[in-house]
């Protein structure tokens, strides 16, 4: 799957880009998906999967540039930089863990994870480590919570915003323990490209992709008009709101404040022995 090698029609070296079917990842690459932003040098085919499906697929080398968990680069960091755009960072808020009913502590309970690599699960084991943690599809978590075959579930992407009108209960709330350490946001997600490629090929893509990010935040509502194609349902306000808490500044340039919570990240991982090294951030910087 990976393009190095490959050409289109038109002579244009096809490049693998992988994200993820969620709202925030659409808004960011309306431009390129619908060439408002293009390359002479460069096409882009999109691959679509889920986060966890795209950490093991970068694993497996499986693709050029792509979205991953700021976890899953620990493993990959060999093979593949991190750019400087196109960082999911929560600033106030991110991954919380629900409850159907009220609990009262996370102590021999089971509970829901959207899987092993995700940055969710390696920022709950920095605060919960008496819980046994069981792996499911995201979009799976609430039925498991509703069928009782979990405790509680670790959520990310807009059920964030509406667990409450479902009826469910915070049970751990990340977002308010890392605030209580950290003033920089959490890091979640990250776009990294191949080391392979010529660093003028890196830079180029990268900034391919801030031009995209730049062009959505400048037209939001066009942008939201396509996103709004993945947003599980959910109306417009709330689509918004969780496009807008993905996709900020701290998006176009993860050098404005996201280095440091993802340093941060890393450290407590590390003094916790969650990790076992401390990855090297060597960060494309692009105009």
């Amino acid at each position: 799957m990976v393009g190095q090698n490959i050409m289109n029609n038109n002579g244009n070296q096809l490049i693998t880009l992988g994200h993820s079917p969620d709202a925030d990842d659409a808004f960011m690459f309306y431009a390129i998906t619908n060439n408002v932003v293009s390359s002479k040098n460069f096409e882009f085919e999109h691959v679509i999967k889920d986060i966890q499906s795209l950490n093991h697929m970068a694993i497996e080398k499986k693709l050029d540039t792509t979205a991953v968990s700021a976890h899953a680069y620990l493993t990959i960091q060999d093979d593949y930089r991190i750019m400087d755009c196109g960082a999911s960072m929560g600033d106030g808020y991110g991954p919380i863990v629900v409850s159907k009913k009220k609990l009262l502590s996370t102590k021999d309970i089971k509970i829901g994870i959207p899987g092993k690599l995700t940055s969710a699960f390696l920022l709950l084991q920095l605060y919960c480590d008496d819980a046994e943690f069981v792996e499911y599809d995201f979009d799976s978590l609430f039925a498991a919570l509703d069928n009782d075959e979990i405790d509680a579930a670790l959520i990310i992407h807009e059920g964030q915003i509406t667990y409450e009108e479902l009826g469910y209960n915070v049970l751990v709330d990340i977002p308010k323990l890392w605030a209580s350490e950290c003033k920089y946001p959490i890091p979640l997600g990250l776009n990294v490209i191949r080391r392979s490629f010529p660093i003028e090929h890196q830079q180029e893509i990268s900034q391919l992709i801030k031009a995209s990010i730049n062009y959505a935040l400048s037209n939001i509502d066009i942008a939201l008009d396509y996103a709004m194609k993945f947003g599980r349902g959910v109306s417009r306000d709330i689509a918004k709101e969780f496009v807008l808490m993905y996709v900020n500044s701290d998006t176009v340039d993860i050098n404005f404040r996201g280095i440091y919570g993802l340093e941060f990240f890393y450290t407590k991982a590390l003094q916790k022995k969650i990790i076992n090294k401390m990855p090297k951030l060597d960060i494309i910087k692009t105009r």
